[in-house]
């Protein structure tokens, strides 16, 4: 299974941790394979990107945390001390700590300038979640108890709880303005604390199922839930109401992440996926790899282009009869109006635009970004930085596309 997701907050990577031992990074663009962090003697837990970044951590049933170098891939630290498998783990706001919570019900921080353990706090329970909040000076931590504790970190003591979930904690989050406490639990809820007042805002029940994840949107407006029926869920938080509900998977959908902005999620599940949504429309991008017997001419050609054309043969058939991928075919993709491909499911972004598919644009598409031309556009952030590069790949998209028909 995929036990664990994140984008990193630059948008660029996606890591996954699974019960293969081993943690993986992903360009979020094209959704392709960067390393294969592959340390760990154990299944891993949980996967998380700091700040800037620049580093990840993995969590594993071997009782270690390895904070990952994201740029080189390599480890920077092997956190050893806990005596029970590794569930969790949270780097504080400021980024120079780091705090792994364990089912030997401790929860250790670890300074990330020199990987030293700096302090232990005991919990009443194993421990499935911790986060830090109020300026990096508290923690609140949760497990396989109906309570979430609140640390004071300059003492190391308990400095009150949230007490109102029925059944153990799966995971804690702060908004983004820092003024809430969000918590879901194998009770089919998740809630919200007001974290000065330590008393409870609001509440979700979740289809009736057992939630293991769920996060914020970068605006605090939404959130997002995964859970044991496999579906993922976005939610209004003004209303408290689901908006946008997809079965993502067939299995249990252990874990869940926004990309930066909302308009895209990725999920985790024991189907040994993870998947990647545009929560507007609930299509799942990138859906397949080229089919056996579907034609590869860029496999074969000597054109400069047709080496970055497998990205675009990820989510397009070059045939208006070709397999059904998350974008449109490109069949007389030069001289064809956006958004006019009949019966595939357009986002608003492209129904609204106004322009053809021609050399200029589609080197603009690619020049600033989907995200910068049309935003709200189903199209994940892929750039091509190189000029040359770029003109390549769009003279060989004229090539295999042919002009529009008249």
């Amino acid at each position: 299974m995929v036990r664990s997701i994140d984008v990193s907050p630059d948008g660029r990577t996606v890591i996954t941790g699974s019960f293969d031992f081993t943690a993986r990074l992903w360009d979020f663009g094209d959704q392709s394979e960067v390393a294969v962090l592959d340390a760990h003697e154990g299944p891993v837990t949980s996967v998380r990107f700091s700040p800037d970044s620049k580093l990840a951590v993995s969590t594993s049933d071997d009782m270690t945390a390895i904070v990952w170098d994201v740029a080189s891939r390599q480890q920077r630290y092997k956190l050893k001390g806990h005596a029970h498998k590794v569930m969790t783990s949270a780097f504080s706001v400021d980024g120079k700590k780091l705090a792994t919570g364990s089912w030997d019900k401790t929860v250790k921080l670890w300074s990330l300038e020199t990987g030293e353990l700096l302090q232990t706090i005991t919990a009443k329970a194993p421990v499935n979640a911790v986060v830090f909040f109020d300026g990096d000076q508290k923690i609140a931590v949760g497990g396989h108890l109906p309570l979430i504790e609140v640390f004071d970190l300059a003492s190391g003591d308990p400095d009150g709880k949230f007490d109102g979930h029925k059944m153990g904690i799966t995971a804690l989050r702060v908004s983004p303005d820092g003024k809430a406490l969000m918590s879901a639990s194998i009770d089919k809820s998740v809630k919200f604390w007001n974290l000065e007042k330590r008393e409870e805002i609001n509440s979700i029940e979740v289809r009736n199922t057992q939630v293991y994840d769920a996060a914020y949107s970068s605006d605090g407006k939404r959130i997002v839930t995964a859970s044991k029926d496999g579906y993922v869920v976005e939610w209004d938080l003004e209303s408290m109401a689901p908006v946008h509900e997809i079965h993502a998977h067939d299995r249990i959908a252990w874990a869940v992440a926004y990309a930066p902005g909302g308009q895209f999620a990725v999920s985790a599940s024991s189907d040994e996926q993870a998947r990647v949504w545009h929560m507007e429309t609930g299509d799942r991008i990138g859906l397949v790899s080229t089919p056996v017997g579907e034609p590869q001419p860029w496999l074969e050609s000597d054109h400069p282009g047709a080496k970055l054309y497998p990205k675009c043969a990820r989510c397009h058939a070059l045939t208006a009869d070709g397999p059904s991928r998350s974008g449109p075919h490109f069949a007389n993709l030069f001289g064809r109006k956006v958004g006019s491909v009949s019966g595939y499911h357009y986002s608003d972004a492209l129904k609204s635009a106004d322009f053809e598919w021609n050399d200029e644009t589609l080197f603009r598409l690619f020049d600033i970004g989907p995200d910068k031309m049309l935003p709200g556009t189903k199209m994940p952030v892929q750039r091509v930085t190189d000029d040359a590069q770029l003109t390549a790949l769009v003279d060989y998209l004229k090539v295999l596309t042919g002009k529009a028909q008249e």
